[in-house]
């Protein structure tokens, strides 16, 4: 394939299949919490980060690594403390990220608007040796701690009051939860996009669920997917020249839709399947109901 003879491309299909890999599995977590939006919000946040790079001449995803971090516990703290003006603190956080990274790359001799929309909407011909070193290892982190911490975060995305019960940390696994958020955003910047990253992060598990309700079979899905839509955002962008942002999460979309159009004749063929076993007499479960007055106990 001509396409894996240019370095720019081999680079940007790298990035492409890490960002496929950790937006999903982050994303999983943010929708268990119903907190669809939250890498919308980061990403707003990382453009300051992004403008901070290059203002002070260093690595734009590593500055918008730190911004966003930053940005993702304020937002949890806001979460925590903000009963009443948390809303109105959350936005007014958004927007400033926005407008300070607007004013801080318009600010440094080498920063410009084209700069900046690169990591708007995604590029693959600026995605350097040192931006994949950067996204090599915060995908890592991302992996380890979506892998490594699934049942306690799996938990406590849930319900919170019965992981408090149960001991776990809460707080602190909600705080690593927004950290991780942060550092997927930073990390898919380059390819989707700061202002289309939370589309990958949340569309690929919607399509997911539509097959499955096991929570390790979404994720698998969700990654699946994941990786199938980057791969071929980038490969079509290439080819047709257009927007990889843009294709990536358009392909993300078609592919939610398709996966709908099938889970839902299944899913009126498995409800028709338990209605007739039910009205046959075919118990749905290997359960005796009780009797008033009387208890049983199963498995015990």
């Amino acid at each position: 394939m001509d396409i894996l003879e240019y370095a720019f491309m081999q680079r940007a299909l790298l990035a492409a299949v890490l960002v496929g890999i950790t937006a999903p599995a982050v994303g999983i977590y943010l929708v268990q919490r119903r907190q669809a939006l939250m890498g919308d919000g980061i990403g707003h946040v990382a453009m300051t980060g992004v403008g901070l790079g290059f203002l002070l001449s260093t690595n734009p995803v590593w500055m918008a690594t730190a911004v966003s971090v930053l940005g993702a516990v304020l937002m949890e703290l806001i979460r925590w403390y903000g009963k009443t003006r948390g809303d109105i603190a959350l936005a007014m956080l958004f927007y400033g990220g926005m407008a300070g990274g607007v004013m801080f790359i318009n600010l440094a001799p080498t920063g410009s608007n084209a700069n900046l929309t690169s990591y708007l909407f995604g590029s693959l011909s600026t995605v350097s040796e040192s931006d994949v070193t950067a996204i090599c290892v915060l995908a890592a982190f991302v992996v380890l701690v979506t892998l490594g911490l699934r049942r306690q975060l799996f938990a406590v995305s849930q319900d919170e009051e019965f992981a408090r019960v149960t001991g776990l940390p809460v707080r602190a696994l909600n705080l690593l939860t927004a950290i991780t958020a942060a550092v997927t955003v930073t990390v898919a910047m380059r390819v989707v996009g700061l202002l289309l990253v939370s589309a990958l992060m949340v569309v690929p598990v919607a399509a997911a669920q539509q097959l499955s309700r096991s929570f390790a079979a979404t994720f698998a899905i969700a990654v699946a997917i994941g990786v199938s839509v980057t791969i071929g955002g980038t490969v079509t962008s290439y080819y047709q020249d257009v927007p990889p942002g843009a294709t990536i999460v358009l392909l993300t979309i078609g592919a939610f839709i398709a996966l709908t159009a099938l889970a839902t004749p299944l899913a009126r063929r498995r409800a028709r399947a338990l209605a007739a076993a039910q009205a046959a007499g075919d118990p749905a479960e290997c359960a005796i109901p009780a009797t008033r007055g009387q208890e049983t106990k199963v498995g015990v």
